[in-house]
């Protein structure tokens, strides 16, 4: 039998405190409200229907953990490939529909914790990871080999960075001491990213030999979305499919709480609607986590889209208007 059942993987409310959870809250709202006006600036044409298959795209490969030694597992959490082929506002958004849409539809994660996940994947993710992709590629002069180099370390250091911030916000809640969650969360996660960067080159390389447009390489094709949206809902609903084959071994959150003393802190969703990936109703466990993937992906892309497209009017209704 080869389905595994998925664990929740992100932050669930208990591990942080109020205070801590408010202010990361504050924190995301501001930087969301500022990515949804940088969007309808930089935003081209071309790239609102790949904010919505990269919203489907990332959140079904999110529901394939991969193992990492010592018992525990990873996902990908994407917000470097979308940095990279949207730039940092844009991925924002991309990110925020997917960790929001796991949250209130998933239970993956709690509601009061969602600012806190927010700021770590839909933030520090995008940031981190552009920064370090833009430094590397100007040093590197865009070589062909350079341009993988500085996908696979932007993708390692943003989940590095997201891991660190994750066990500073534990340590600030009390949860476990810093000098505990720092060195745990630090290490699983410099493995975990290592199969970030790979997935995240492997993407690379795809769209390299594909749509170089896409990864700013030669000419754009603005009327070519169309076969954008075909080919990633396909990847999409692919990754779909493979999700009962997830590791069932605990994530790296997971896993240091585990070891740690702590997981008993985590508080159960006060409402269920597709809990731990799982369509209600479906008997057989994997069909039923199939499902749940094939809806969650269209929900993210429906509403990645939707904002990309309000945003875009909205700019061209501002510059018709000067």
């Amino acid at each position: 039998m080869f389905f595994s059942p998925l664990h929740p993987m992100h932050i669930p409310d208990g591990f942080l405190s109020v205070l801590v959870s408010i202010v990361f809250w504050v924190f995301s709202v501001v930087v969301i409200g500022i990515g949804l006006r940088k969007t309808s600036q930089t935003l081209g044409e071309r790239q609102v229907p790949l904010m919505g298959v990269l919203a489907a795209a990332i959140f079904a490969g999110q529901m394939l953990n991969f193992s990492v030694s010592g018992g525990t597992s990873g996902h990908l959490l994407g917000a470097a490939i979308a940095a990279i082929l949207l730039g940092p506002w844009s991925a924002v958004l991309v990110m925020t529909c997917v960790v929001a849409v796991q949250a209130v539809l998933f239970q993956d994660g709690g509601i009061l914790a969602l600012g806190a996940n927010l700021f770590n994947m839909a933030v520090i993710g995008p940031f981190v990871s552009y920064a370090v992709y833009s430094l590397l590629t100007k040093l590197f002069k865009k070589q062909t080999w350079g341009l993988f180099v500085s996908g696979f370390a932007a993708a390692w250091v943003s989940i590095l960075i997201a891991s660190l911030s994750c066990a500073l916000q534990l340590a600030i809640s009390g949860t476990s001491p810093a000098n505990v969650a720092v060195p745990a969360m630090g290490l699983i996660h410099m493995l975990i990213g290592v199969g970030e960067g790979l997935i995240t080159v492997g993407a690379m390389a795809f769209l390299y030999a594909t749509r170089k447009d896409l990864l700013h390489i030669g000419e754009a094709k603005p009327a070519d979305s169309k076969g954008v949206v075909i080919v990633g809902s396909l990847i999409a609903l692919i990754l779909a499919i493979l999700s009962p084959l997830a590791s069932s071994h605990p994530d790296g959150l997971e896993w240091v709480a585990e070891e740690h003393g702590f997981i008993d802190a985590a508080k159960d969703a006060f409402y269920n609607i597709i809990p731990d990936y799982t369509m209600p109703g479906i008997s057989n466990p994997a069909i039923a986590t199939i499902i749940a993937g094939i809806v969650g992906s269209i929900v993210v892309f429906v509403i990645a889209y939707a904002i990309g497209r309000a945003e875009k009017r909205g700019a061209v209704q501002e510059d018709a208007q000067r």
